[in-house]
Parts: structure tokens; C-alpha cells; sequence
């Protein structure tokens, strides 16, 4: 087992609960040389891993007319789709050799329309669920599979600022346990939970005239600072 985060003080707190022979590395995934570092050491120790997922992610509220919110849209997108990419390419030839293993990328029912105030965060979910579709085409018939997993609300440091209803809000702990069975049932695309896949779905059917009243006096997220 392999476990990335950026702050190396969380991440040893985090590694003492786990199984001994846990491999740790601290680094950001917006730093390709970085995430390519961790994963070639980690296929050398082990060979091609059955399982990579890319769950990094920031969230925070985003308004255009700011100047100063550019550089957290860059943030965002870096972080939420560019680290998807630097997660994943150390392990792809690996297993592509090897002919197995799964690529899990974590986007969010988020990325289904925007969302006012979260321009940022909406966009890069977007992004990401059409870069794993894209990755899963080119890899079919390799043997090794691109699961996209889209969750609804999970109760973490970055929804409790949210300042509106989160409907079918899951805890951390049964939100990763339906996150593992959605990767063994091997399916290729998941939203958790599933009622939030009927969310979604509505909202994709509603006309823009309707979606635009119906959302332009949500509360938003805050901006950074």
C-alpha cells in the first residue's frame, strides 16, 4: 500500500493507524516531478499496483470579477484535474505492461452543471469526468480499467463551510466504504450515493431558463481569505 498527501504531518498521523509496510510520500500532485518521484519508487518496491485512486481535491468559493480569484481558479483546476494526470502517469505503463489494475479518479456530481459561486470547483469536476472517460477509451482492451466515481456531499473539513441544505450528506467513513464496492463491482462509473445520481439527472434534464431561476439565489461557498 502507497498513501500521497501534501501535508507530511497529516500524513504520518494518518500512516500510524494503517497496516505496517505502508508506503508514505508528501507531495503536492500539482508537482509533476514530485508525484513521478513517489510512483516510480513505489513500482520499484512493489511492481504495477492493482489499484491507483486520485482523490485530491480543493473546493472554495470562485467570483470572475475578482482579480485576486484567478490565481484559485489555476489552483483549482491544477489541483482537482492537472493532479489526476500526474497521479496517474507513473503507474500507466506499469500496468498497461502488466495488463491489469484499475485507475480510479474521484470527480464529483458537482461537474454535472455549474454551480453558482463554484465556477472553479464545477468546471474542474467537469473536466475531470470527461478526462476519465477519455483515458478509459484509450485504455480499452489494455486490461486495465478507468473507474469514475462522482460523490455527492461527504461531511469533511471542506463541506462544513458550505452555507446551504446538503441533501443525502454521508459520513467520511461510509462514503469510502461505497467508494470500494463501486471499484470491485468493477462498474466504470458511479455516483454515491445513488440517490444523488437522480439529482443529477434531473438537473441535466432541466432547461437553462428553468435551472437559472431555480439556482440564482443559492447561497454560495466562500471566497478564499
Amino acid at each position: 500500500m502507497g498513501l500521497v498527501a501534501r501535508r507530511a504531518g497529516r500524513l504520518k498521523e494518518i500512516a500510524a493507524t494503517l497496516p505496517a509496510g505502508c508506503d508514505t510520500y508528501a507531495a503536492d500532485v500539482r508537482d509533476i516531478g514530485a508525484m513521478t518521484r513517489a510512483g516510480e519508487d513505489f513500482v520499484a518496491k512493489h511492481g504495477a499496483p492493482d489499484i491507483v485512486i486520485a482523490n485530491a481535491g480543493v473546493s472554495v468559493g470562485t467570483l470572475t470579477e475578482f482579480a485576486a480569484d484567478a490565481a484559485v481558479f489555476r489552483e483549482t483546476l491544477e489541483t482537482n484535474v492537472i493532479g489526476i494526470v500526474h497521479t496517474f502517469h507513473p503507474f500507466l505503463a506499469p500496468m498497461r505492461e502488466a495488463k491489469r489494475g484499475a485507475l480510479v479518479g474521484i470527480a464529483s456530481v458537482a461537474g454535472f452543471r455549474g454551480l453558482p459561486g463554484a465556477a472553479a470547483y464545477s468546471a474542474s469536476k467537469a473536466a475531470a469526468i470527461r478526462y476519465l472517460e477519455s483515458l478509459r477509451v484509450e485504455l480499452h482492451g489494455s486490461g486495465v480499467r478507468v473507474v469514475t466515481i462522482c460523490p455527492g456531499f461527504i461531511d469533511t473539513p471542506m463541506t462544513k463551510k458550505n452555507p446551504y441544505p446538503m441533501p443525502f450528506l454521508l459520513d467520511a467513513d461510509d462514503a469510502a466504504r461505497r467508494m470500494a464496492r463501486a471499484i470491485d463491482a468493477g462498474r466504470s462509473f458511479s455516483v454515491i450515493p445513488w440517490q444523488m445520481a437522480i439529482v443529477g439527472r434531473i438537473l441535466n434534464l432541466l432547461p437553462n431558463f428553468v435551472y437559472d431561476r431555480a439556482l440564482a439565489g443559492r447561497a454560495r461557498k466562500p471566497r478564499k481569505g
